[in-house]
């Protein structure tokens, strides 16, 4: 598989995505799309221009038709909710926009691994997955990936230790009715429950248990930046960089990405997260964990939520 990656979508989450593959050595030919071609222009050179400080990469503006030969395409254009609309008006709003670039993004990229990030990100997973006509083990919807990350951050803070260290993810619809599988829940090798008793650092260690507490915090911290700055930008940026990364290496990474559920779980026919096994296909499959019952009907709650939405909209 080339590193050649087409970006849709030269906005704030975009341009991040591609300035960190130029960071981090991850493509060396990146092309930026957008409907203001000047934006993208202005985008892409400007990355560009930083390119000697890090891997040799090409960086460049373009049409729909310089997306032939991507091995990945990222889709992040779409509009953000606006004070008073709902978030149906926006799946309705931002499906449209999906329609047409799906339309003219995909003769010219058949093969690609398309990536999509716009929001409600399982809405639009699973509408590509209706008009595309990509197999579906080449969609992947950027899901509860970032909200995975942002859960084991603050648990990291929690219990002083490394991200790395804990083993703890979100399932179900990246939005309202996420939840945290906590009987899951792992921390060096330590159900979450128990590692506190086992930690050289116990007397540091405040957490009790308050997982709805931990919950509520990964659910509203997006909430949260946009209040502050107007736009999160960043780590999704940084999570989707590294699914890119878990698609190239190929060696099987577990990721909580938005997939289309074919009756795992009891659910099908729509799009949200659990964990998936990613490599240089796609999505080579889902990860069957033991859920106890109230997470079990936690995540088909979320399902269900989906699904209405998903019955509301035209395309």
């Amino acid at each position: 598989m080339g590193n050649k990656i087409t970006i849709i979508g030269a906005g704030s989450v975009g341009a991040s995505i591609a300035n960190d593959m130029v960071v981090t050595g991850t493509a060396t030919d990146i092309v930026l799309i957008d409907i203001d071609e000047n934006k993208a222009f202005g985008e892409a050179m400007d990355i560009y221009q930083g390119t000697s400080f890090g891997a040799p990469a090409i960086v460049r503006s373009g049409q729909y038709e310089d997306a032939a030969d991507s091995a990945i395409v990222i889709i992040t254009s779409g509009l953000p909710r606006k004070p008073g609309q709902t978030r149906l008006e926006l799946a309705q709003t931002n499906v449209n926009i999906l329609k047409d670039i799906a339309s003219k993004v995909v003769p010219h990229a058949p093969g690609a691994i398309y990536i999509i990030v716009s929001n409600p990100v399982d809405v639009m997973t699973y509408v590509f997955h209706k008009i595309s006509g990509i197999p579906a083990e080449r969609i992947i919807g950027s899901g509860t990936v970032l909200d995975t990350a942002r859960l084991q951050a603050e648990l990291a803070k929690e219990f002083h230790i490394s991200p790395k260290n804990v083993h703890a993810h979100v399932y179900g619809e990246h939005g309202d009715s996420s939840f945290v599988p906590w009987s899951l829940a792992t921390i060096a090798n330590n159900h979450i429950s128990k590692y506190k008793g086992h930690a050289p650092h116990s007397e540091e260690i405040d957490f009790a248990g308050e997982y709805g507490r931990m919950e509520e915090t990964v659910r509203t911290s997006g909430a949260v930046v946009i209040n502050a700055k107007g736009v999160t930008n960043y780590a999704i940026a940084m999570a989707v960089c590294h699914i890119v990364r878990c698609i190239f290496n190929g060696a099987g990474t577990a990721l909580t990405i938005s997939t289309m559920m074919n009756g795992e779980y009891g659910i099908s026919d729509v799009c949200l997260s659990v964990l998936n096994l990613v490599d240089s296909t796609g999505v080579r499959g889902k990860i069957s964990n033991d859920l106890t019952e109230d997470e079990l009907a936690k995540l088909r709650r979320s399902a269900d939520k989906l699904k209405e939405t998903i019955a509301a909209i035209e395309f």
